[in-house]
């Protein structure tokens, strides 16, 4: 059965008549959207509702630490710091981040995920949707982000692409399984029909874009996944090699607490677009949009 469900589809698979889906459309009392004038219902919301007891019932829940979980980002670590938010950073990777906001053990989760076989642009807002213990979950636009190799200066094993990585047997630095660039260097392999065990693999991993950032520059690899703004702070080259999404993760009731609150307002400011174009690779266009509530 398709994702996305008719009128007609979501009754049957309610068992309702029509009748009586409309009036629940009417009091906004079933998850549905509205496309080119036609109701959608997307299956799995309706399985979370069916669950739920047929009615959105509210959760109470202790709020989160004041913690960032999730991928590190250089805009976002300064934007902590510069805004006097209170929030603090524990940069794992994305997965360990949805873990810890999953538990209750960080207010935030900064996510960049990626899988073979999805929408790009749309793999985080998916990953969330899915999860049924992220249920009021909701999902901020932070930036479109440049990730690519970044390599020594004047690229001297010229590198172009995964595959001169492996055919040069250039040695690459690793991030930790789950993390969001692990993903991306796994989703890129994957495309060009690469093996991971091709690849002149370097250990131990690095737990942050600026520790691949330092592992580069001091000669421990030649190479590693990491956005341009990390090439750029740390004064080495870097060969594009595709745009991503990365986004905040948080519950709905810790939206509205004062720390995500003062982050989010500072995003408006003069001197974070300032810092964004003098880091380079973002586009903030649509930051602070909500892109998801669960």
């Amino acid at each position: 059965m398709r994702e996305l469900l008719t009128t007609d589809e979501a009754a049957e698979y309610l068992r309702l008549s029509e009748r009586k889906l409309y009036e629940l459309v009417a009091k906004n009392a079933v998850p549905c959207t509205k496309v080119t004038g036609k109701w959608l219902f997307p299956r799995a919301a309706l399985n979370r509702w069916v669950t739920a007891g047929m009615a959105p019932t509210p959760i109470s829940r202790e709020p989160a630490p004041p913690i960032v979980g999730g991928s590190h980002d250089p805009l976002l670590e300064w934007a902590l710091r510069e805004s006097g938010c209170g929030l603090a950073s524990l940069p794992e990777g994305s997965g360990e981040g949805l873990r810890r906001l999953s538990c209750g053990e960080v207010m935030i989760a900064a996510i960049h995920l990626h899988a073979l076989d999805e929408d790009r642009e749309q793999t985080n807002v998916a990953r969330i949707a899915a999860a049924q213990d992220l249920s009021d979950a909701v999902v901020i636009a932070f930036a479109r982000r440049e990730q690519g190799m970044i390599v020594a200066p004047g690229n001297p094993l010229k590198l172009g692409d995964l595959a001169s990585v492996a055919k040069s047997g250039a040695r690459m630095a690793q991030r930790p399984h789950g993390a969001g660039a692990q993903l991306l260097l796994m989703t890129l392999l994957a495309r060009e029909g690469i093996a991971i065990g091709e690849l002149a693999q370097q250990q131990p991993v690095c737990a942050t874009g600026d520790e691949i950032g330092h592992a580069v520059r001091s000669g421990r690899a030649d190479c590693g996944i990491a956005t341009r703004s990390v090439a750029r702070t740390a004064g080495l080259d870097f060969v594009p090699l595709t745009w991503e999404r990365f986004d905040l993760a948080l519950r709905q009731h810790d939206y509205f607490l004062p720390q995500p609150q003062r982050l989010f307002g500072f995003f408006r400011s003069g001197s974070f677009n300032e810092r964004a174009q003098e880091l380079g690779g973002y586009d903030i266009t649509d930051i602070g949009h909500v892109r998801l509530v669960n």
